[in-house]
């Protein structure tokens, strides 16, 4: 029944956004992504009192035997968790849009698509990392191993333009594309032949990122909880809100230069709570206010480099 009703409020939800919000031919403007961004930020806050509600009720399977205080923890600490593991989702995501020389006013129609398609593939993978650890302990190992690996490859290596590029050269190979945007529709026909348009492979390009960048932060949630529920809704409510947190940030991402070691602390920080999650579990409430700070260290270092620069 929760379950269900999760999946309904999240329905609703992107149909508010796609037939309110967004409705066609409507304008992108900086304020209005930069409130429908705290509009998602405060909806995800908002759910925090719902997982109390839940678990303090008892309406779902609470196999963890968590407190509804615990739960609400770790709901906002998995939350954090994405948001600042999809920092450089949206540096991709600005990369492909540019690359296929996407107009603004047609990018939301992808990213709606994309949502959904996230929202499936990361249900199926939080579904079987669940699985894993829950018949496998020795997984936390390799998950936390990943992490590590995953955290210090990110930090030394160069910026990589070669990966997108790669992508597209393999599906204009595989599919039939055409040059034509024509508007912004998926597909079109010419000369009798229905073809792909730009627009269906940056969506495309865009699904395949995401399942890469889920590899991280799927692993890196599951060191905060096992719990498929507040996996789950963590996860989903910080997707929701990256399409509008892209639109808002497309322009100023360079301005966080230092955020992406925010980012390498918290992956090291959580892939040794991965590893030694059999031998000691830190506090809730440290693993929270240790990823609050690093984000916050983070922006305004950034800022304040940037600043001193002018």
């Amino acid at each position: 029944m929760i379950w269900t009703g999760l999946v309904i409020l999240v329905i609703i939800l992107l149909m508010i956004d796609l037939l309110l919000l967004h409705k066609k031919g409507k304008p992108i403007t900086h304020k209005k992504v930069a409130i429908e961004t705290l509009l998602w930020v405060m909806i995800a806050g908002a759910f925090s009192f719902v997982i109390y509600w839940i678990y303090n009720n008892q309406l779902i399977d609470n196999r963890n035997q968590l407190l509804p205080s615990e739960a609400v923890i770790k709901y906002i600490t998995g939350y954090l968790i994405e948001l600042s593991l999809s920092v450089d989702n949206l540096f991709v995501i600005a990369m492909i849009f540019s690359s296929f020389k996407i107009p603004i006013k047609y990018q939301h129609k992808v990213l709606f698509w994309g949502i959904l398609g996230a929202i499936f593939f990361r249900a199926l993978m939080i579904w079987a990392g669940v699985i894993l650890i829950h018949k496998l302990s020795w997984i936390t190992y390799v998950f936390g191993a990943f992490l590590l690996f995953t955290a210090f490859k990110m930090l030394v290596k160069e910026e990589d333009q070669t990966k997108p590029s790669k992508f597209k050269n393999f599906l204009y190979k595989h599919l039939k594309v055409s040059n034509t945007l024509n508007g912004e529709n998926f597909w079109v026909i010419e000369n009798g032949v229905k073809m792909v348009t730009p627009l269906m492979v940056a969506l495309i390009m865009i699904e395949l990122t995401d399942l890469l960048f889920a590899v991280d932060s799927i692993p890196a949630i599951l060191a905060v909880t096992t719990d498929p529920f507040l996996v789950f809704s963590s996860n989903i409510f910080a997707v929701l809100g990256l399409r509008s947190m892209y639109f808002f940030l497309a322009n100023m991402l360079e301005k966080f230069h230092y955020l992406k070691y925010s980012v390498f602390a918290i992956l090291v920080f959580v892939s040794l709570k991965l590893i030694t999650l059999h031998f000691y579990k830190f506090p809730e409430w440290f693993s929270l206010t240790f990823i609050a700070v690093c984000l916050l260290l983070g922006i305004l270092v950034s800022l304040s480099a940037k600043l001193k620069n002018k």
